[in-house]
């Protein structure tokens, strides 16, 4: 496949939270470092809960408060606005800057098989999830079986190889 025919990875930015006033401003979450970053980002792919998606490009943004208000090309008013209430907003993981050495984007966690140092299979990254403490990887083995494994560099993960498509862990695959 070439690389006009691999298709386009979407990486979760944001999501829509509210509304504010009449003219089609939506009040949005940032999940992007810094905040604001999240209007460098284009397209904008909107997708809700019942499946309704659409891209836009061109998205502003401003800081209101402690949060940000967004404007998205051709919805210009409240109620065009209300249909995108609760939308992830996802951008192309090619729009995004390189990960620094040893920080990697989640979305490319995701889907990476799951070893111990000695080379047992513990399955697949599912998802992570933010604990506050620290990440940590959602592990599902194909069998029904969940595993929550902490992200700790150097501790229990010992090696990240996106290459290769493996994260080695030091797990008891017991556990």
């Amino acid at each position: 496949m070439s690389a006009a025919e691999t298709p386009t990875r979407w990486v979760p930015v944001g999501r829509i939270v509210g509304l504010h006033g009449v003219r089609g401003a939506l009040r949005l979450e940032s999940w992007t470092q810094p905040r604001r970053r999240i209007f460098d980002y284009r397209p904008w792919r909107l997708g809700t809960a019942n499946g309704a998606t659409a891209e836009f490009d061109g998205a502003t943004g401003q800081t209101h408060g402690k949060g940000l208000l967004a404007l998205l090309p051709g919805v210009e008013d409240r109620d065009q606005a209300q249909a995108w209430l609760g939308a992830e907003v996802a951008v192309p993981r090619s729009v995004l800057p390189p990960a620094g050495e040893g920080e990697y984007y989640w979305a490319d966690l995701e889907g990476l098989e799951v070893v111990t140092l000695e080379g047992t299979g513990l399955g697949r990254v599912s998802h992570l999830v933010a604990t506050g403490a620290n990440d940590v990887m959602v592990v599902r083995d194909g069998h029904g079986r969940e595993r929550l494994l902490p992200f700790v560099l150097d501790h229990t993960v010992r090696e990240v190889d996106l290459q290769a498509g493996r994260i080695v862990v030091d797990w008891d695959p017991e556990f």
